[in-house]
């Protein structure tokens, strides 16, 4: 992951989460493009929910250290 702090990350995975919505309302009408669309964005909060992870677990690495 690239520098950012674990809101910074969340906000971003928040984004997503509301882009995708459009889209799966499409595919759940029987549009296959915004199926394809779709996908490729649950596959990115996939993606951003891990980064969220580990910026979390990073910044509690930070807190111990001295």
């Amino acid at each position: 992951m690239g520098k950012g702090t674990s809101v910074e990350a969340y906000e971003k995975l928040k984004q997503l989460i509301a882009s995708a919505e459009e889209d799966i309302r499409k595919a759940e009408g029987g549009n296959k493009a915004a199926g394809t669309r779709a996908r490729q964005i649950m596959q990115d909060i996939k993606n951003a929910a891990q980064d969220v992870r580990q910026a979390i677990l990073a910044a509690r690495g930070e807190e111990k250290q001295p």
